[in-house]
């Protein structure tokens, strides 16, 4: 089981991180949604969610736009390329790591 104890420190830890973590779910399940949305679905105030779409961003996982729906600012934000090879790989990752302890 020592293995799978290491795997788990190799665990991407930007995404990891709660919060990061429930952002890119959902941005993986939707494609892609606005500020307000995540906000709501994920529950966090808006200098919080900011600040992790910022990590998120840095770390080239997340793609934010700022545009406008009539005379309304919008920032729609959706997972890169990159974001998504990397949770699909912490996803895996963590799944491989439960099913050997559950055995």
């Amino acid at each position: 089981m020592s293995s799978e104890v290491q795997d788990l420190t190799r665990l991407d830890r930007v995404i990891h991180e709660p919060a990061r973590l429930g952002i890119m779910m959902v941005l993986h399940g939707a494609g892609e949604a606005d500020f307000l949305y995540l906000q709501r679905e994920c529950g966090l105030t808006q200098g919080n969610l900011s600040s992790h779409l910022a990590r998120l961003e840095e770390t080239g996982y997340v793609e934010i736009e700022k545009k406008f729906k009539g005379k309304f600012p919008m920032t729609v934000c959706r997972l890169s390329v990159k974001g998504k090879a990397a949770f699909d790989g912490y996803t895996e990752m963590l799944a491989a790591v439960l099913q050997v302890v559950r055995r």
